[in-house]
């Protein structure tokens, strides 16, 4: 039974700061004009949280329309004055963590432990980042490459970014997008996903607080296929900005191809974890745990795929079969729950469904069932272990989302990489063994945008993080980050106010 009564107001005590609509435009809230709602669900119990107007195409154009107002202004404050601003932000944002903490936990299922001690401190520390960043907007001096001119490089902000942000990371990919946008002097509007919009909001209302001009930050809540698409489609979005699938980030493209928008995507993944036969066995098993459920395994970095070199093999499979049973499973506000429902029934059925039709051709060694009793009315699902899948079946090739790791063995050092390296994604990757040089044949070989050794997960924001391959392109975080929001121009002198004259005799002679 889903939605069997209203979300207590402990669970979230800013509910009611949504009353006048869940769309921001231009520094206030105001109510999608779609004519249809939506309702934000918690899916620990199945409760209504919150009901709202979802944006339309209208909403869409007001919020570019605002974010195209504001560009001026912001793009023309010194480096200083927007690195003054996000440093206020940083500090709202740490000021509301619990609150931040409270709302990701409610729309998402995750563990109260995990938001606090990690989505939300994560978001803080990117904000702190790119304060700085912004006093780092540099284009590059030149010399005197053609005769009596001197050139040099300018990185200028590009306008209107329009971004679209997923469900499984809504406060941090929210601060992701936003936050290099705009210390590169860009506006942006923002759609979050419709299922998940309470944080982007609250984002915005702290940017506000903080002293971010009306207009630099603009949401817009409504689903991808009308608000998102519009949002792609529209005319004066200089830049879209999209994590999510891949067939979806292939949608995308083909809609910023007609107006030959500038693009960011950061689709799925598939990440492999490689346990070479000399690697810590006690470590990998821990690591292979944690990067597997985390956030019940809706991450595109998560270790879905272990590969285990075959005298390792059965022990591996045995003890992290073991290692899960004692993961618990709960509601996300107790103290002592490890693992919390997924972001919706809909996304628990799918996992459910792919581990089902892995019983027919491979062996689900624990897991592989929703929990009943307390927590059957959520959208639970036990970490799962799949074994002895072959390469080419579903569970290895494609995205499942969920909390379940499939573990292949493999002989050669060779055949591992190979195996690794055999999906269409290329977003993250690990490799265990204590030899170095094995190691860094790893990092050489594997086809991703990051390759841990000895560990799987961590991210930080001085760092890149992006993918190869069908994992799509361009870099969230780090300086990197930074520069794809910036557009360069070359500036040429003439230093001699007669080449011109020099060039034109050049080219029409004497006249």
């Amino acid at each position: 039974m889903h939605n069997p009564g209203n979300a207590t107001p402990d669970r979230f005590p800013a509910q009611d700061r949504f009353a006048d609509g869940a769309q921001y435009i231009a520094g206030r809230l105001t109510k999608g004009t779609s004519g249809r709602t939506h309702t934000v669900v918690d899916p620990a119990t199945g409760a209504d949280v919150l009901t709202y107007d979802l944006a339309g195409p209208d909403d869409v154009d007001a919020a570019v329309a605002a974010a195209r107002e504001a560009f001026p202004g912001w793009a023309g404050a010194t480096p200083g004055e927007r690195s003054d601003a996000l440093h206020r932000f940083a500090a709202v944002l740490a000021e509301r963590a619990e609150e931040f903490a409270r709302a990701e936990s409610l729309q998402c299922g995750k563990p109260l432990k995990l938001t606090r001690e990690f989505d939300v401190p994560g978001t803080v520390d990117n904000a702190a980042f790119f304060a700085g960043a912004a006093r780092h907007l540099q284009g590059q001096s030149a010399g005197e490459y053609s005769g009596d001119h001197t050139s040099y490089v300018r990185r200028e902000p590009i306008g209107v970014v329009g971004s679209i942000a997923p469900w499984n990371y809504p406060l941090q990919m929210a601060a992701w997008k936003i936050l290099p946008a705009i210390a590169a002097g860009n506006t942006i509007v923002l759609k979050p996903a419709e299922i998940t919009p309470l944080t982007s909001l609250m984002f915005a209302q702290a940017a506000t607080e903080a002293g971010i001009p009306d207009g630099v930050i603009n949401i817009v809540s409504g689903t991808g296929r009308e608000a998102g698409e519009h949002l792609v489609a529209h005319s004066d979005v200089a830049m879209t900005s999209f994590t999510g699938s891949t067939a979806v980030g292939k949608r995308v493209a083909e809609v910023a191809t007609a107006t030959v928008k500038r693009l960011h995507l950061e689709l799925g993944g598939k990440a492999p974890f490689l346990v070479f036969d000399d690697a810590d066995l006690d470590a990998a098993v821990h690591g292979a745990v944690a990067g597997a459920l985390i956030n019940s395994g809706q991450d595109c970095t998560a270790a879905t795929r272990a590969y285990v070199q075959r005298p390792l093999y059965e022990a591996f499979v045995e003890r992290t079969a073991a290692l899960m049973d004692t993961v618990r499973v709960g509601d996300p506000f107790a103290p002592g729950t490890d693992l919390g429902p997924l972001v919706s029934h809909v996304q628990r059925d799918r996992v459910a469904a792919f581990v089902d039709r892995a019983r027919s051709y491979a062996r689900v060694v624990c897991g592989g069932e929703a929990p009943q009793g307390d927590l059957k009315e959520g959208a639970y699902y036990r970490p799962t272990l799949v074994a002895d899948a072959t390469q080419d079946s579903e569970v290895v090739q494609d995205e499942i989302f969920g909390p379940v790791l499939v573990v292949l063995p493999f002989d050669t050092d060779d055949e591992g990489i190979r195996l690794a390296n055999d999906t269409p994604y290329g977003l993250a990757a690990s490799a265990w063994s204590r030899d170095v040089y094995r190691a860094n044949r790893a990092t050489r070989e594997i086809k991703a945008g990051c390759v841990w050794i000895n560990d799987h997960i961590p991210i930080i924001s001085e760092m890149p993080h992006g993918g190869y391959k069908s994992s799509g392109f361009g870099k969230d975080m780090s300086a990197y980050s930074f520069e794809e929001y910036t557009q360069v121009k070359h500036v040429m002198f003439d230093n001699t106010a007669v080449a011109a004259k020099d060039w034109h005799r050049t080219v029409f002679g004497d006249r």
